[in-house]
């Protein structure tokens, strides 16, 4: 199977190329923006060093099955609203053209975003309440493929929070669970908005790779990716300082940022993935930041 890969030096994208390519030839396309070739360390695909906003995505030769589209400005807060905007919309419109060539099924991520502070458990039917322009631009993206859905296979993924090998390089919007370990890998005290107890579906990043395998087999639609459960941030240093053999107290912060544009609780309904997927996260919490740990410790050991 020929599978391309958008966003693939990135994060999520780096650890779905690195699964598929030990069965499928595999072709990523990234720009480099925010991804990292250091992310496909062990790739033997192809790749492609380009935007997926240039119109020369829509004629790349590749006769591609499968794809899997990670491409977009993924941070809420990214300082150009209107980039962020286009760029997500246009790369998106230009991956359909390239999968219209070979008859190629889509996969797309879309997010938990779109939920803002709505109810919870969070589940696909109910409304939206975009509080970024990022969440704005997966909505767009999701009306665009809703068109598509009798006419060909596409499927949009709304992650919820995302942690997990090879998030480093996000910055700024790389998980919770990434940014407290730093800290208290450096005998830092943990530092949390007031009082911690805002919650997240935090789900492993090995866990939304499945969820991509699946969606090649899928109805067309979207779906929600994540545990169907929240964890607290106070929950989070509760098991860091397990695992790290700390006693590290919180030190608690104002939050910066108004309700119109933070997430206090994100947690999916997950009936929808479990039904049409086959989709049902394996890794509980604590069995996931274990193995990113245990990852992060072996990179510390690789480059000193």
């Amino acid at each position: 199977m020929n599978v391309i890969v958008t966003g693939g030096a990135g994060f999520i994208g780096s650890n779905i190329a690195l699964e598929l390519d030990k069965k499928h030839k595999v072709t990523v396309i990234d720009s480099l923006f925010s991804g990292y070739l250091n992310n496909l360390k062990g790739f033997n695909g192809r790749f492609i060093n380009l935007d997926v906003t240039d119109e020369k995505v829509c004629n790349i030769e590749n006769k591609a099955d499968v794809i899997i589209h990670q491409a977009a400005i993924t941070d809420p807060r990214y300082e150009n609203d209107h980039e962020t905007f286009q760029k997500n919309v246009k790369g998106f419109k230009n991956i359909l053209k390239l999968a219209k060539k070979s008859n190629a099924k889509v996969i797309y991520a879309s997010t938990a975003n779109l939920y803002g502070n709505g109810p919870f458990p969070m589940s696909e039917d109910q409304d939206v309440k975009i509080i970024s322009v990022y969440g704005k631009s997966k909505l767009e993206i999701e009306k665009i493929a809703a068109t598509l859905h009798t006419k060909m296979h596409i499927v949009g993924l709304r992650y919820f929070n995302v942690y997990g090998p090879r998030e480093s390089g996000k910055g700024r919007p790389a998980s919770m669970i990434y940014h407290l370990w730093k800290q208290m890998r450096q005998d830092r005290k943990p530092r949390l908005f007031k009082f911690g107890e805002q919650k997240r579906d935090q789900i492993y990043v090995k866990d939304v790779v499945t969820a991509n395998l699946l969606a090649m087999n899928a109805p067309s639609g979207v779906y929600n990716v994540g545990t169907g459960k929240a964890v607290s941030f106070n929950e989070i240093v509760r098991v860091l300082n397990d695992l790290l053999g700390t006693q590290l107290d919180i030190e608690y912060i104002d939050c910066p940022y108004n309700e119109e544009t933070y997430q206090n609780n994100t947690q999916a309904n997950t009936a929808k993935a479990e039904k049409y997927l086959g989709f049902k996260a394996k890794y509980s919490f604590r069995q996931g930041v274990k193995n990113y740990h245990d990852f992060l410790v072996r990179q510390e050991d690789v480059h000193g």
